[in-house]
């Protein structure tokens, strides 16, 4: 099969998304672009759509995929919605917000991982819900990368990945979060939820509109995901390029830095901020940004995974974050990475 890539940055897009949702309305695959990351796109109302990415991805028909939908009210027509769905819905969607509701038997059990629930997402970016409305479809579309390496946030990444394996690809530049959406459950008894994988919309954020909200023991102990996870990204390994990546708790940079001039070998990275940079006299620094912007942190983190691959990296080193906020997300996905292995100094 040969892939395409449409570009969504001149004026052919309204065509390229014609002719995406074309693709979707046959059962057939497109890559495309969210906020997030890109997502691999077919129609959540065929169970053989669903196969199709479970193969492209090699990704195992447990892991649930995530059901996108153009506008929040939508979710009415493939899952049981709540009140606080509509309260989380009305301040975070569209956005990278997933929420998990009771399915309607309208969603094959392909689609849900075998589950009765559906996690339900309305993104942000306009040409994924231009696509959504074009075809007449909810869309299921986990990332679009082989699984369990790490997410794409280009078109170019999706190529890398699937070439051969879809069709078409539209290019929509690179995403501007750059880590899956948050992922929760609903606790309607109190009010709460649960975090099972965090994002851009923080637990403070939930706070805000949950009368509780509880982070998942495995967001941050891949161990334990359990047999039958929730939700996507919560299996042990996860999001790990090719090259042994060593996550180290250190109290600060100076520690980091000492620790990777004593024990690295061969040709390795070292994922670490601008002002960090100087303390690295062996390894070459792959730049995470300014220290006190935890958000691009998260939004460059995929890229220099899949850099490091680029470079032939035998390894690659990392700093253990802060595991609050929007650094959760980046602690949840670097920890998955490694292996669920830390080396505390």
């Amino acid at each position: 099969m040969k892939t395409e890539i449409y570009s969504l940055l001149d004026e052919n897009a309204g065509r390229a998304i014609e002719k995406a949702a074309e693709y979707i309305c046959a059962g057939e695959l497109v890559g495309i672009p969210t906020e997030t990351v890109y997502g691999l796109a077919g129609s959540a109302l065929f169970a053989e759509a669903a196969g199709k990415i479970y193969a492209a991805k090699g990704r195992p028909g447990d892991n649930p995929l995530i059901v996108h939908v153009a506008e929040p009210a939508d979710a009415e027509n493939i899952a049981h919605t709540t009140p606080l769905y509509y309260a989380l819905a009305e301040k975070y969607m569209p956005g990278p917000l997933t929420i998990i509701l009771s399915k309607k038997d309208v969603i094959p059990d392909t689609v849900s991982g075998g589950l009765q629930t559906v996690a339900i997402r309305c993104p942000a970016h306009p040409a994924a819900r231009e696509l959504i409305r074009v075809s007449g479809h909810p869309i299921a579309a986990p990332s679009a990368n082989s699984s369990g390496k790490p997410s794409p946030t280009t078109a170019a990444h999706v190529y890398e990945d699937l070439q051969g394996k879809i069709p078409l690809i539209l290019d929509g530049g690179p995403c501007s979060i750059g880590v899956e959406s948050t992922v929760i459950a609903l606790e309607p008894d109190d009010n709460g939820c649960v975090i099972l994988r965090p994002g851009a919309v923080t637990e403070d954020m939930l706070a805000a509109v949950c009368g509780s909200v509880r982070v998942a023991e495995a967001v941050t102990d891949p161990g334990k995901a359990g047999d039958k996870p929730q939700s996507p990204g919560m299996k042990y390994k996860h999001y790990s390029p090719r090259c042994q990546v060593i996550l180290i708790k250190a109290p600060d940079a100076a520690a980091y830095a000492a620790y990777v001039k004593a024990h690295g070998t061969g040709h390795y990275g070292v994922l670490a901020a601008e002002e960090e940079s100087a303390q690295f006299s062996t390894g070459t620094v792959l730049s995470l940004g300014r220290a006190d912007d935890e958000a691009e942190h998260a939004r460059r983190l995929f890229a220099l995974l899949r850099q490091a691959d680029q470079r032939g990296y035998e390894t690659l080193y990392a700093r253990l974050p802060a595991d609050h906020g929007i650094a959760l997300a980046y602690y949840n996905r670097i920890i998955r990475a490694a292996g669920g292995e830390i080396v505390e100094i």
